[in-house]
């Protein structure tokens, strides 16, 4: 399956991010881990991918099974509200 550079693009910072999930990226762009992996280490340089390679392995924030915190739909808990085009108060 051939992606758009802004897929590319975008799927790479969303791997690069530590609260997104791989099930994130597979729900978004239909890419399972292990293609994302692939899609990394074909993209960035080799130091670039060991190195990210090296802070995702085992990172629980990383897989939605490891997860502790409360489960919502990508968002997390301390993210403001957004109503009618302005940012609610707390």
């Amino acid at each position: 399956m051939k992606l758009p550079t802004e897929s590319i693009d975008r799927i790479i910072e969303m791997a690069w991010e530590d609260r997104t999930t791989f099930d994130s990226i597979k729900f978004q762009f239909g890419l399972k881990e292990q293609e994302v992996i692939s899609l990394m280490r074909r993209e960035m340089k080799p130091s670039s991918f060991k190195m990210w390679r090296k802070r995702v392995q085992g990172r629980s924030t990383k897989h939605e099974k490891l997860r502790v915190f409360q489960k919502g739909r990508f968002k997390c808990s301390r993210q403001k509200q957004i109503t009618q085009n302005k940012i609610s108060k707390r």
